[in-house]
């Protein structure tokens, strides 16, 4: 068995969470474990001189646990898909000789470094500040944006959290979220189906030794 663990990272209303259940639907035995899932209680979020909660930290975030979930999928990805309703395919094969994929997608996911050292491909979302703000005051949130809260929190936030990812983190291919949804899937496929088939040929080499072993 081998596994993959693909990071799909960018600023809030990028497209990376489309991205990555573009790549999900496409991508036999993988699953997405998703940063925005991992918010903590609203209130214990702190809260700014502005009254802003500072929902755009890792403070904000319970990365203990996810990194919980993160180390389960890792210790036995079947259980994991099995435990959650998800479906493995390629179903002739054995555990042992199938490649696991794990798309972690998340606004900080560079920015822990626990969890970035566990990441074998590193991609970020990124679109131009009009757009962003355009598209974040079309989507509704739950408590909902104060006035002012793009402008006075997010954006800053999002800049200095991209300083703070890009000074402790390497390897990173930048994606251009104003293409087209076709164009970003086909450009992260083509690479994780790359290392997928690199993983399968190192695979097939260890089942080939043990063959022999095996017969004696």
């Amino acid at each position: 068995m081998k596994t993959l663990v693909v990071g799909i990272g960018g600023m809030t209303n990028g497209g990376k969470s489309t991205l990555s259940c573009s790549l999900q639907q496409r991508i036999p035995s993988s699953c997405i474990i998703a940063q925005d899932t991992f918010f903590k209680d609203d209130s214990v979020v702190p809260v700014d001189s502005n009254g802003f909660k500072q929902y755009d930290m890792l403070d904000a975030l319970d990365m203990d646990q996810m990194m919980s979930e993160v180390n389960l999928w890792q210790r036995d990805p079947e259980s994991f898909l099995a435990e959650r309703g998800l479906t493995t395919t390629h179903t002739a094969l054995s555990a042992e000789e199938k490649v696991f994929v794990l798309i972690v997608e998340g606004f900080l996911i560079f920015n822990y470094r626990p969890l970035n050292e566990k990441m074998d491909l590193r991609y970020f979302m990124e679109i131009p500040y009009d757009v962003c703000k355009t598209r974040r005051c079309l989507r509704v949130y739950m408590p909902p944006d104060p006035p002012g809260y793009f402008d006075g929190h997010v954006w800053p936030m999002y800049l200095k959290n991209r300083q703070e990812m890009e000074s402790m983190t390497s390897g990173i291919v930048f994606l251009d979220g104003l293409k087209s949804k076709g164009e970003l899937l086909a450009s992260v496929y083509e690479d994780v189906t790359q290392e997928i088939e690199r993983l399968m040929v190192i695979l097939l080499c260890f089942v080939l030794q043990k063959a022999p072993e095996m017969d004696n």
